[in-house]
């Protein structure tokens, strides 16, 4: 059974600062691309960041700059940590994982974290 259990949003002031944390269990899975998407209320969920095994990473135009991913393999921790928090910032941030199990891949969701920017 594979989780994802996100942690660290909260209410923070435009300007600062917040990093998100996603733990995923499942062992012996393996996770490949983990990362982070954001809904928004009466707006399509969409990416934020992803990261590879190797570390490779890939940003939506909008946190680019403002945010870096980053994973722990030992511990299959992803982490976003976001600086410079502007309002249009406040969503659910999602935890997401492609898994591999037994040659198939699988992809998984956190439950959310909601993330709220005051101006």
């Amino acid at each position: 059974q594979v989780q994802l259990v996100e942690s660290g949003g909260g209410l923070v002031q435009a300007g600062g600062s917040l990093t998100l944390s996603c733990a995923a269990s499942g062992s012996p899975f393996l996770f490949n691309v983990m990362g982070w998407y954001r809904q928004a209320p009466g707006k399509q969920r969409e990416l934020v960041a992803t990261i590879t095994r190797g570390a490779s990473t890939n940003y939506a135009d909008s946190v680019k700059g403002r945010s870096t991913i980053s994973r722990d393999n030992a511990k299959n921790w992803v982490y976003l940590q976001m600086n410079s928090l502007k309002p249009e910032d406040t969503a659910v941030y999602y935890c997401n994982a492609d898994v591999r199990m037994v040659g198939q891949s699988y992809n998984y969701w956190g439950q959310g974290t909601q993330v709220t920017v005051s101006s």
